[in-house]
């Protein structure tokens, strides 16, 4: 009789176990999906780093004759000019300038809430040369840790006119 107690003792250890196995493979599996969920929210933001550098590369081309004011401004925050809205009322000089505040806009704005630049990298520095090459940086924070910083993601673009 002693011997029948004794396995349905076993049984019970035997489910303990196989449940705490069990939950060690759910907290897995729940790390895993985590995991799962920010790489794919980094993602995400890397794609629309990558429009917004080839939205302002676009930008640059259209108006290839004032690629320096589109370096000097992007240093600066733009100047938003309503008359660039239109049609008619805004030189090649004021659509550089309001193209770089809409474009410093967009990155400052959810869901990237970043930081762009906009550099040369090489040439002479002319919208006549082939041998110009100009960077596009954009910086968000990627970490969600409230500040931009050398830790964060990145990304950068080069393209010549």
């Amino acid at each position: 009789m002693r011997s029948v107690k004794l396995k349905q003792g076993f049984t019970l250890i035997e489910i303990l176990i196989a449940m705490v196995i069990m939950a060690f493979g759910l907290l897995g599996l729940a790390g895993l999906q985590a995991s799962g969920l920010k790489q794919n929210q980094s993602a995400y933001l890397r794609s629309q780093a990558t429009a917004l550098a080839y939205d302002l590369a676009d930008r640059i081309r259209a108006n290839r004759s004032q690629v320096t004011t589109y370096i000097a401004a992007s240093s600066g925050a733009g100047t938003q000019t309503t008359n660039c809205l239109n049609t008619t009322g805004c030189s090649p000089l004021l659509m550089a300038a309001h193209d770089i505040f809409e474009w410093k806009s967009m990155v400052s704005s959810p869901p990237l809430n970043g930081t762009g630049s906009l550099a040369q990298s090489s040439g002479s520095g002319t919208a006549t040369m082939s041998d110009d090459m100009y960077t596009v940086t954009i910086n968000w924070d990627d970490d969600r840790d409230g500040d931009i910083d050398t830790d964060d993601a990145n990304f950068s673009m080069s393209f010549s006119l």
